[in-house]
This record gives structure tokens, sequence and C-alpha cells, in this order.
């Protein structure tokens, strides 16, 4: 109670000093929440792409919907047959707003592609629905969690794809589909994808190509690429160099390179924004310093009555440490609670529009709670040490 009525003495100045943590903590928690969605993203890139293979056409051509070249279904078909290889699963994907600026979410564009159940066997990354089932047959479509979201779509409900956009040509062909599934939130790329069967991806693929060259094509024996899997055990670095060297006009790329790639992006995000952060908590840390420290020379003859009548160091120099703990705490659950509501805010003001800018996570809360308390003790330290050990007579001399 004496602690808490310390507080209420100077009550200006200790809600500046508070003020100071809780916009310290504030700016933890907006920017951690941040880092901790783009960190999510990577992470599930990383373990997606660090389980298989990506290959590609290797002639470099511009003809998929992307940019790159085409596979046949026959290489895809060759690349089962290398050594080493457990699965080949054929790759087609198509912008799911051709024609418009797409929406968001980090990076990732809606897109539209094929789903093949068998590659959840051999991924790392699982991908599960949390309503409906899976792709059974053609006119149907299993969405990702933010693209139901986006469009306002649950299982039962149809949807036309690709999206229509407001300027899009006459001539402009979408599709209806049946909605029989839903994803449950990866906080990565499948939340933001339509996954139809590979007859209908390639359908869709078709009808990217230029109308000059449209009909002339068979886009039912091609695909973007191939996701490939290996063997238990497999190198798959070697198994890239390997598919390489054997199979001709493809190019497979090493996981190792994508996996670094994107634990390189996510490295400089985090540094970026824990740094702003940290500046911020500083500043706090520093109003805390002062607030005690200016307690101390307001309280010296409270202090050297205290020592006099029998108070050791230690009593002193807990009660002067818990109050700048107190401070540190109350304004880090303030900074925590401002923190969660603002970035929930803006996560459901951007949620139609499939711009999830933040995740707070129980270790971001955590380490926001450990933050704000350890600041206070480390900025009471100074202050308690110097109330701690006063002279009682010098102190009730200089009162």
């Amino acid at each position: 109670m004496e602690i808490i009525r310390n507080l209420t003495r100077r009550k200006l100045r200790n809600i500046l000093t508070i003020s100071g943590i809780v916009i310290g903590v504030l700016a933890l928690v907006t920017m951690g929440a941040m880092a901790e969605k783009f960190n999510a993203l990577l992470s599930g890139g990383a373990t997606y792409f660090g389980s298989n293979v990506q290959v590609a056409d290797s002639s470099g051509g511009a003809i998929g919907a992307f940019g790159g070249g085409l596979l046949t279904l026959d290489r895809v078909a060759a690349l089962e047959k290398v050594d080493g290889v457990a699965a080949a699963f054929p790759d087609v994907q198509v912008t799911a707003k051709p024609g418009s600026t797409n929406t968001v979410s980090f990076g990732i564009p809606d897109y539209i592609s094929n789903a093949d159940p068998r590659a959840n066997t051999y991924s790392a990354f699982k991908i599960h629905t949390a309503q409906g089932r899976e792709v059974n047959a053609n006119g149907e479509v299993v969405l990702g969690s933010d693209f139901a979201t986006e469009f306002k779509k649950n299982v039962g409900d149809t949807i036309d794809l690709p999206i229509r956009a407001k300027d899009a040509p006459p001539d402009f062909v979408n599709h209806t589909f049946t909605v029989v599934g839903v994803l449950a939130k990866t906080q990565t790329a499948p939340d933001t994808g339509a996954y139809v069967s590979l007859a209908d991806a390639q359908m869709l693929l078709k009808e990217t190509l230029p109308v000059s060259i449209r009909n002339s094509i068979d886009t039912t024996k091609l695909v973007n690429g191939a996701t490939v899997y290996g063997t238990p055990g497999q190198d798959l670095d070697k198994l890239a160099d390997k598919i390489n060297a054997e199979v001709p006009g493809v190019k497979a790329t090493k996981p190792s390179v994508l996996v670094a790639s994107f634990n390189s992006g996510g490295a400089i995000f985090t540094a970026i924004t824990t740094g702003a952060a940290l500046i911020a908590l500083v500043v706090g840390g520093l109003s805390v310093i002062n607030t005690m420290l200016m307690a101390v020379t307001e309280r010296v003859r409270e202090i050297g009555l205290k020592k006099a009548v029998g108070a050791k160091v230690g009593h002193i120099l807990r009660e002067y440490l818990l109050e700048a703990v107190l401070i540190g705490s109350i304004g880090g659950g303030i900074g925590l609670v401002l923190g969660w509501g603002l970035t929930s805010l803006i996560n459901a003001a951007t949620a139609s529009s499939n711009l999830t800018l933040f995740l707070l996570s129980w270790r971001l809360v955590i380490v926001a709670i450990l933050f704000s308390v350890g600041l206070g003790a480390a900025a009471g330290i100074i202050p308690a040490l110097r109330a701690s050990r006063m002279d009682p007579v010098r102190a009730l001399r200089a009162a």
C-alpha cells in the first residue's frame, strides 16, 4: 500500500512516466506483431519449399501465366523415374484477378491453383480444411481462409473465377465454381489461394494465353511446373542436381537456395521492426530512471527517518525497486492492451480487402510483459541503490 501511495504523491509526473512506458510497449507490440506476421509467412514458405524440389521449364520462355515456360505432363512423369524421387505433382497457377491490381497480403496476390490431396502425405507443410472437404471433381473449389473472407464465401456458395475486374474487357471469360471447402488459416500463402482440379486449372491456364495462340495449344498436356518429393533421407539439393542432369528441358531449384532467401528476408525485417520498438522502450526506460531519481531526492528525509528507526538496506532497496517495477508493469499492461486493440481493429478493418498486417502471438505477449517489468526493474536499480546507501544522519541534516 505504501508503494501505491508513493505513486499518487506526484500524479502528473508518474502519469507522464507511465505514458512513456505505454508508448514503448505499444510500439513493441505493433511492430512485433507485424514482424510476427511477416515471419509466419516466410516460415511457412521455408517449411514448404524446404521439403521439396521445385521444377520448371528451362527454356525461360514467357508463355506461362506468370512468365516462364510450360512443362509437358510427360516430363513430369519422367521426373518420377529419377532415382530418389518419391512423387512428382504437376503445378498450374494463374492469377485470380487478371487485368486488375491484386490485393495482397504481404506481397502474395490472390491466385488459383490445382490441388492434389496426396501432396499432403509428402510435404512438411500440412494444409487442412476447416470446413467442408477436398476437391473431388471438376467445377469445385476449395478457398483459402483469407480468400473466403475477402469474397464472403462459405461452403455451398458459388464463386466465379477468375474474378472479373471492373475494367474487364467484353470478351473476359470466367467460370462458376461451387465452394466445397475452406482451408484452415495457415498465416502464409495458402490463405490467399483458390484450389481447383488439375483439369479446371489447365482450362484457366489456356484462357491466360494470347488469343493468337490459344486455340493452337493443348493445355491439357501442359503445366507451369512440378513439385518433386524425395524418398526418406534423400538429400534434396543433390536430388535437384540429379534431376537437372537426367531430365532434359527442366530446371530444378535447390531447396537450400529458396530457404536461405526466406530466412534472410525474415532476419532483415525483424531487425528493422525490433530496432524501432527498442528505441521507444529505451526512451521509456530513461523516463523511469529520471522519475525514480527525483523521488529519491524529494524523499531524503523520509529515507533518513526509516533508516534511523531500523530500516535495513534491503528494505529501502526493495521499496524503490518495487516502485519502479510497478511503474513498468502498469505501463506495460496498458501498452499491451492498447497494442492488442489497435492491431485487432486494423486486422478487422482490412480483412475484407485480404490485407492482414499483424499477428499477435503468445510469444509476443510474454515478451512485452517481461520486457516492461524488466525495464522497470533495470531502470530502478540505480535510484534504489542510491536510496538504500544513503547515510541516515546526512539524510536528516539535508532535509
